[in-house]
C-alpha cells in the first residue's frame, strides 16, 4: 500500500534508507548545499583604523573595490557588504591588518628621547611624536612633571629662551660659515675627546644631549636679534591637548598619499629622499609673541598663527595629493600658517588648482620668516662641513639638534626653556607644505608622482635628475629605492605597494 505509512516514493530518504521526507526539502537542501559561507569581518570601528593607517583615502579603497566612497563610509559605520564585493573587502581588511603588523614589528626602535619603543621618524631618529608617549613610557623612572599654571594675558612678560645673553659675536662675511657653527665643532671635539676617539660612543653622547645644546645654540644665535621671543605664552585652548592620550586641535596637513592609477604597461619608480626636511622648514613664518584672536575672512601676511578654515574643494587627486592631507571629514578646521598660505597660493591665478579657503577665525601674532634663521644657518653650515669632511658624528648630532627641536617646543618634559606648540605645529606643516610644492614641481615638470609621505618621502617615474639635484646637501635628494610597479595588461596600482 502507498501512503504516508507505506513504501512509496516519499517514505524514506533519497536512498530508501533514511528520515522521511515531505514533498519539496530536497530543493530546500540543494538550496543550503550550494550556499557560501560569508567573510568575516572586523568591528566596524577597526576598519576605518586600518585604512587610515596605511595613508589610504575612502575613495582610493572604493576604486580598488568598484564602489562609491559613500559606500566605504557605510560599510565603516556599521553596514556590512554582501555578495562578492564583501570578499574583496574582506582580504582587503585582512591584508592590511597584516601589512601594518609586519611593518610595527620592523620599524619599532628605541626612541631617542625616552628610549622606550617607538615606530615614528623624525629625520631617521625614531621617536614619540606625541611628548606624552615618551611621558609614559619613562613614567617609573621620572617624578611627575609640575604643573605649569597659566598666567593671565595682562600679567605677562616677555621671556627669553635664557638668560643672560652671552657677548655679541660677529655677523659672518657673505658666502663665510656662521660662526656659531663653532659651538658645534668645539661640542663635537669635546665628546671625541672625553671617550678617547670612541665614535660611537661620543656620538651617542651628542645625541643625548641634543636639546640643551640646540637651546644653547639657539641662544647664542639670538644675541643682538631684533625680535624678543617670548618662550612660555599663553597660549588658546585648541593649542592644549585635551586628554593625555589625546591631541590638540591642530591639523597639520601631513600628507599620506599612494597614486591608484598608472599608464598601462612596467614603471620603474625612484622612491626619493628629501635631505634636511625639519632643517628647511626652520625657516617659515612664525609668530613672534603672544597669539590674540581675531574673527573675519582676510588674511594678513604681516602675522602668522593659527586658523579656523573650510577648505576648499580639491579635484587633482588622481595625480596630486590634496594638500590638505587625508581628511575625509567634511567642514571646518583648525590649521596653521604654512598650510593656509599653501592653500592661498595654489588658489591664485598662477596655480588655479582650488577656490580660496574660508576663513572663520583666526589666532595670530606678528610675524617673521627669519626669526630662526641664523640658527638655521648654523646647522646648515655645520652640516654641509661635516658631510664635506666624511664626518659622520657631527652629521648626525646636527640632525639629532633640530630634529629634537622641533619635536621638544610643545607639551614636552626634554624642554623646559621653550613652550611654543604653535611653532612646533607650524614648523612640521611647513616641512609637509614644502613636500607638496616638490610633488608639484615633479608634475609640471612630466614626472608621474607615485607616493607622497610625511615630510621626506617622494616616489616619482620618469627622469627625476633633470628635476632634482642628487646629493646630501639640504636643497638635493638621495635615491633611497628603486622598484617597479605595473604589468603591461593592468593600469591600477593593485599590487601591494613596497615598503621604502
Amino acid at each position: 500500500m502507498n501512503g504516508p505509512h507505506g513504501d512509496g516514493p516519499h517514505a524514506d530518504g533519497p536512498h530508501g534508507d533514511g528520515p522521511p521526507q515531505k514533498p519539496g526539502f530536497a530543493a530546500v537542501d540543494a538550496l543550503l548545499a550550494s550556499a557560501v559561507e560569508q567573510e568575516p569581518l572586523p568591528p566596524a570601528e577597526q576598519r576605518r583604523a586600518l585604512r587610515e593607517s596605511l595613508g589610504l583615502s575612502r575613495a582610493q579603497v572604493a576604486t580598488a573595490l568598484g564602489v562609491g566612497p559613500s559606500t566605504v563610509g557605510g560599510w565603516e559605520s556599521g553596514r556590512d557588504p554582501s555578495g562578492e564585493v564583501r570578499g574583496k573587502y574582506a582580504y582587503f581588511l585582512d591584508a592590511a591588518r597584516t601589512k601594518l603588523q609586519e611593518a610595527q614589528a620592523a620599524q619599532t626602535r628605541p626612541c631617542v628621547l625616552c628610549g622606550g619603543p617607538a615606530t615614528d621618524e623624525v629625520e631617521g631618529f625614531p621617536q614619540h611624536l606625541d611628548p606624552q608617549d615618551c611621558a609614559r613610557a619613562a613614567a617609573p623612572a621620572r617624578e611627575p612633571e609640575p604643573v605649569r599654571p597659566e598666567p593671565r594675558p595682562e600679567a605677562q612678560a616677555p621671556a627669553r629662551t635664557t638668560a643672560p645673553r652671552p657677548t655679541p659675536v660677529r655677523k659672518p662675511a657673505s658666502g663665510q660659515p656662521a660662526p656659531e657653527a663653532e659651538l658645534i665643532e668645539r661640542a663635537v671635539e669635546k665628546a671625541l675627546a672625553e671617550h678617547e676617539g670612541d665614535v660611537e660612543e661620543a656620538t651617542a653622547q651628542l645625541v643625548r644631549r641634543a636639546i640643551p645644546d640646540a637651546m644653547a645654540l639657539l641662544d647664542a644665535c639670538r644675541t643682538g636679534g631684533r625680535y624678543d621671543v617670548i618662550a612660555h605664552p599663553w597660549v588658546p585652548d585648541i593649542l592644549r591637548k585635551q586628554s593625555s592620550r589625546g591631541s590638540d586641535s591642530i591639523w597639520e596637513a601631513r600628507p599620506k598619499w599612494t597614486r591608484t592609477e598608472l599608464p598601462p604597461g612596467t614603471h620603474e619608480v625612484t622612491a626619493l629622499d628629501i635631505n634636511g626636511a625639519y632643517l628647511s622648514a626652520l625657516k617659515t613664518h612664525l609668530p613672534i609673541g603672544q597669539l590674540e584672536h581675531s574673527s573675519g575672512f582676510g588674511h594678513d601676511r604681516r602675522r602668522a598663527g593659527v586658523h579656523l578654515i573650510t577648505p576648499p574643494d580639491w579635484h587633482h587627486d588622481p595625480y596630486l595629493p590634496n594638500p590638505l592631507g587625508n581628511r575625509d571629514e567634511p567642514g571646518p578646521l583648525w590649521v596653521t600658517e604654512p598650510t593656509l598660505r599653501l592653500l592661498l597660493r595654489l588658489s591664485g591665478p598662477k596655480y588655479g588648482l582650488c577656490e580660496p579657503p574660508e576663513i572663520h577665525e583666526s589666532f595670530t601674532s606678528g610675524a617673521t620668516e627669519n626669526l630662526l634663521e641664523k640658527f638655521r644657518a648654523a646647522l646648515r653650515d655645520a652640516r654641509d662641513k661635516a658631510i664635506e669632511a666624511e664626518d659622520e658624528t657631527t652629521v648626525e648630532y646636527v640632525k639629532a639638534m633640530y630634529s629634537k627641536f622641533v619635536s621638544t617646543m610643545g607639551e614636552s618634559h626634554y624642554n623646559r626653556e621653550l613652550y611654543r606648540p604653535d611653532w612646533m605645529h607650524l614648523i612640521r606643516s611647513q616641512a609637509f607644505a614644502n613636500l607638496w610644492m616638490k610633488a608639484l614641481r615633479a608634475h609640471e615638470q612630466g614626472l608621474s608622482v607615485v607616493r607622497v609621505m610625511g615630510t621626506d618621502e617622494l616616489h616619482v617615474t620618469g627622469d627625476w635628475r633633470r628635476v632634482f639635484e642628487e646629493g646630501r646637501g639640504v636643497l638635493e635628494v638621495k635615491v633611497k629605492d628603486v622598484y617597479t610597479l605595473g604589468s603591461d595588461d593592468a593600469a591600477g596600482l593593485t599590487e601591494e605597494f613596497p615598503d621604502a
